[in-house]
């Protein structure tokens, strides 16, 4: 792997870390009811940077094994940095270490070039000693979260390995009333009971567009361990598509796992544009060297910055799919 960090670089990472843990209740999958959080971290506000593009660009990526041996590996790190500054939102899967300095360290590294970034992140999961948290890395200077409305999906009947973790944001710098709003779903199921849990996904889709927020723009996006074709009942949900179809996403370009999925008729602000990062072709990797990276690629998608896709559109309401 290339040593690509620069002496400042590398200090400013040695000398990051703060602990940070908080938790999240949510009842029910059918019923939710939100507990409204403290700050997941305390940056102020950030006003927006003046624009050079109408879209923004939502990314997914499981950081295999995210945690403190990553966070040892300079090489490795400025390749996740470099990622991360590409996007707006990062929805990031797997983060996996005791100590809760990994996305404050990276959100560091990340803002050590001026930049603007924050994150919010969820409880630790699973159901053995290896936990994962879910997380959301953003550019404060483009989108806002709305803190108090983050949750942890609520799974009593204990169908899902890692019960995903909701956010929802706005675009910063057109008006208020214009700016796209969109909640976002983050989901990293067990491979070992991939076709029992894209069976419960429905139903979480389902829970969060009835939450009582009247949000229209439902993504749910991140490692499904299935491609567009084997989503069960989760990808017979009316109007439902995926950004990825027929692509691989894993680093070894076997597998389709990982995607973002969105009801057509309501998110007309999606552009078009959309892609997965060949970590060896664009970093000039060998394959060895991408899968001490990750061995899943981002995907992302564009997005335009207005509510319904262009300014006075009325936003749509997705069908309500049968239940």
């Amino acid at each position: 792997m290339r040593k690509l960090f620069a002496p400042a670089f590398l200090l400013a990472v040695l000398a990051a870390g703060y602990a940070f843990f908080q938790r999240f209740e949510i009842e029910g999958l059918e019923n939710l009811v939100v507990t409204p959080r403290a700050p997941a971290s305390g940056t102020s506000d950030v006003l927006p940077a003046e624009r050079e593009s109408e879209s923004i660009r939502i990314a997914t990526w499981n950081i295999q094994v995210f945690g403190q041996s990553k966070l040892a590996q300079p090489g490795v790190m400025e390749i996740i940095v470099d990622v991360a500054r590409r996007f707006d939102v990062l929805a990031i899967q797997e983060v996996r270490s005791k100590q809760q300095d990994v996305l404050p360290r990276l959100v560091e590294m990340i803002n050590a070039d001026g930049s603007h970034y924050d994150y919010v992140i969820g409880e630790r999961l699973g159901r053995t000693s290896s936990k994962e948290q879910y997380a959301y890395v953003y550019d404060a200077a483009s989108v806002e979260v709305d803190r108090a409305t983050l949750y942890t999906i609520g799974d009593p009947n204990d169908q899902l390995h890692r019960e995903p973790l909701v956010a929802s944001f706005r675009v910063r710098g057109p008006p208020v009333e214009q700016a796209f709003t969109f909640t976002l779903v983050n989901i990293h199921t067990d491979p070992d009971e991939v076709k029992y849990e894209v069976d419960a996904l429905d139903d979480v889709m389902r829970a969060v567009r009835d939450d009582g927020r009247g949000e229209d723009d439902i993504l749910m996006l991140g490692d499904l361990n299935a491609d567009e074709r084997s989503l069960g009942e989760l990808g017979r949900l009316p109007d439902l598509a995926a950004v990825v179809v027929g692509e691989p996403t894993n680093t070894r370009r076997t597998k389709t796992y990982d995607n973002i999925l969105y009801f057509q008729r309501a998110t007309t602000e999606f552009t078009g544009y959309r892609g997965v990062l060949d970590l060896e072709r664009e970093y000039q990797l060998t394959l060895d060297q991408a899968l001490e990276v990750s061995d899943h690629l981002p995907v992302w998608a564009a997005f335009s910055i207005y509510e319904g896709g262009q300014v006075g559109r009325v936003a749509a309401q997705p069908e309500r799919p049968a239940r």
